[in-house]
């Protein structure tokens, strides 16, 4: 988390407001990671509000660490953050695949060449961190030089230490029980 992260001209507590009430839903989900929630974070709905993306790649903007060569935003959720901060930051975007194309240039980054770039990996919302994992081990075969994840909302469920426990560190913009706390106050 960033207690003080650049929020443009939002402050912390409204943008969490802003980020649960225009994407929490309750029911129940099939997360990526097999596990059964009764609440979700829909990104699609804070991805696809360009007011509220540009409020939360300004805040994302603060977490970006100095010497970053590069955003590398994870298909499908992380390329429109990628793209935001880009614009943000002036930094490059890559867009990465799940799994490289088998087509055409074959390429599992997309935006040209991750070899020797210090990238941070962008997510939108980390539950274990086992796709992110994947990914980051991926650009690192490729000579990306990988350390440092940024994520908007951690689900709390194991994703941190699933990562840390692999040489990354993920850096979240909220925690999911802090966006409670927050819709709740």
């Amino acid at each position: 988390m960033a207690g003080g992260a650049n929020m443009g001209s939002m402050n912390r507590a409204e943008l969490g407001r802003r980020l649960y009430e225009r994407s929490h839903l309750v029911g129940e989900f099939r997360l990526r990671s097999g596990a059964i929630a009764t609440e979700y974070f829909d990104k699609y709905l804070f991805e696809s509000d360009p007011e509220l993306l540009r409020h939360i790649g300004d805040a994302l903007a603060g977490l970006v660490p100095p010497g970053t060569e590069g955003l590398a935003g994870l298909e499908l959720g992380g390329v429109p953050l990628a793209v935001m901060l880009s614009q943000i930051t002036g930094l490059p975007a890559f867009f990465v695949r799940k799994q490289a194309k088998a087509y055409g240039t074959r390429t599992l980054a997309e935006g040209g060449d991750v070899d020797g770039r210090r990238l941070v990996v962008i997510e939108d919302v980390v539950t274990t961190g086992g796709a992110v994992l994947t990914s980051c081990h991926a650009l690192v075969e490729r000579g990306a030089k990988v350390r440092d994840v940024l994520c908007v909302i951690d689900r709390e469920a194991g994703g941190p230490e699933h990562l840390h426990s692999s040489g990354f560190v993920l850096h979240a913009l909220f925690t999911m029980s802090e966006l409670v706390r927050v819709a709740q106050a």
